[in-house]
């Protein structure tokens, strides 16, 4: 995880952020954001109902009765209700309005400390409040950490009670799980059925479903019941088109953008001069009717325009067909031009274009490093003059001396191959011994020994025996190492 220095604030006791004030305590709505809510009237359409609704629901976590409060709004959203203000849709927007600037502050949760789940429904939704009891200024508070509501379905309307208060369960401890999961918590409900939930001998196929849901909670979970009297707590500005002015409490004011001057225009146009030249140029060429023929037979698009040469040179030299507008490369010009045109030795003439064009020499030009000069590749000119080493590992074990590699000697001049049975963990000395008590003693010295950079080749044994004989090592030359590596490619154990 790395942190950017700009984005980091220090030695400040809270922050705005998102629309919130962030502490280190606890989590509150920006007075600012909200408090231009206020100066809204009643939306007068559908449009502005949605974007009302989707600022609220984001402090939906501070409001306690949300759900209860915007229902009458969300029938507004329906896709066939007529859009109509009546006296309950103006009291529900003036409480939902209300609600937002006097939202409680929500403190942070201390996971150490049990919580408190209070649950409620009704024939309007579900509610449910988590709260916590901290110690502040020396004394024990129970204060609020999350709300959290929704309106019931259609189909949820048809519960009967206890369904309906273990739904409500079910669903609050779904949406807070990422609080209360691995904590003990005690919930808090106004029905007695919820109580039982767990332990029901005979639940039909919701409670069914329910009883596996919460499972996970078991042990950790105390549920208790309160009476109806006590149990009292648990019943967006950037959609907002207000206008961006002084009475605007989060007014911004807005930058020009600076004028880039234009130095100028070119514009071209393809006149019919160039249709009746290329038409023309059709009687010219011998080989029309042919090409003709073949265009309508194996091309799907009949658009292609067919020119002389001379028809499109001049085209382009006087710019009114000037294909290569925008200095393309070279494979998207050539794709531009295929779309419209065709003339013979195409390809090559565009590519030659390219390479003419003074601004794509200066624009394409080729990055990276330049590529180096190639090396003649030494031929021997006598056989085992120049060899190829190279080791075969990961071979099954076998032989008395159980070999599990296998080392590859092949001559460049007469192709001629020699394997040599060996360990995998060989020592330098036995790999210098094995090649000369098989191979030099039957072929005599090598002149050059071509091989990869193993350190059984470039260690100091080696660069002695070298130095002795008067051979040299060629380690460092991927290139001329394809033979023996197409060798072993080919070659069977």
């Amino acid at each position: 995880m790395k942190i950017s220095l700009k984005k980091c604030h220090f030695g400040f006791k809270e922050l705005k952020s998102l629309g919130h004030v962030v502490s280190g305590l606890s989590l509150g709505i920006d007075k600012k954001e909200v408090a231009a809510v206020l100066l809204k009237p009643m939306p007068q359409n559908k449009k502005e109902i949605q974007s009302f609704l989707g600022f609220a629901g984001y402090y939906r976590q501070n409001n306690k009765y949300f759900a209860s409060i915007a229902r009458p709004l969300y029938k507004f959203c329906d896709k066939d209700t007529v859009f109509e203000i009546t006296v309950d849709r103006v009291k529900a927007f003036e409480s939902l309005r209300e609600a937002l600037t006097t939202a409680p502050l929500l403190l942070m949760p201390d996971f150490k400390l049990p919580f408190k789940l209070y649950i409620d429904a009704s024939g309007d939704g579900l509610g449910a409040a988590l709260h916590q009891v901290q110690i502040i200024n020396d004394k024990p508070v129970e204060v609020p950490i999350c709300f959290i509501s929704r309106k019931i379905k259609p189909t949820e309307a048809r519960y009967d009670a206890s369904q309906m208060e273990c739904l409500c369960l079910v669903w609050a401890l779904e949406h807070l799980n990422y609080f209360l999961e691995g904590c003990v918590f005690e919930v808090i409900t106004d029905f007695t059925a919820v109580k039982s939930l767990l332990n029901m001998k005979k639940p039909n196929r919701h409670m069914l479903r329910w009883q596996i849901a919460i499972q996970e909670y078991r042990g950790n979970m105390n549920i208790v019941h309160k009476d109806l009297n006590i149990h009292k707590n648990a019943d967006g500005l950037s959609r907002w088109p207000l206008l961006n002015n002084i009475d605007n409490p989060a007014y911004v004011p807005e930058e020009a953008s600076p004028q880039i001057p234009i130095e100028g225009i070119s514009v071209r146009d393809l006149n019919t001069t160039f249709f009746e030249e290329a038409r023309n140029s059709y009687t010219q060429d011998k080989n029309c009717s042919i090409l003709c023929q073949l265009f309508n037979k194996n091309c799907k698009d009949n658009s292609l325009i067919h020119a002389l040469d001379e028809v499109w040179k001049k085209s382009y030299d006087e710019g009114r067909f000037h294909l290569l507008d925008g200095h393309l490369s070279e494979d998207r010009t050539r794709g531009k031009v295929k779309t419209c045109i065709w003339w013979p030795m195409r390809q090559k003439d565009v590519a030659e274009y390219c390479k003419t064009c003074d601004r794509c020499q200066k624009a394409k030009k080729t990055t990276g490093k330049r590529f180096g000069n190639m090396i003649k590749i030494q031929e021997p000119s006598i056989p085992w003059e120049i060899v190829h080493v190279h080791w075969v590992t990961g071979l099954p074990p076998g032989g008395d001396r159980i070999y599990n590699a296998c080392l590859v000697i092949v001559d460049r001049f007469s192709k001629t191959p020699i394997f040599l049975p060996c360990h995998k963990d060989d020592t330098t000395m036995d790999t210098a011994l094995l090649i000369c008590n098989r191979v030099v003693s039957w072929t005599g010295i090598f002149t050059n020994i071509n091989s990869d950079s193993d350190p059984k080749f470039t260690s100091a044994l080696w660069k002695n025996l070298h130095q002795l004989f008067g051979t040299k090592l060629s380690a460092l030359q991927p290139t001329t190492h394809k033979l023996i590596v197409w060798l072993k490619g080919s070659s069977k154990p």
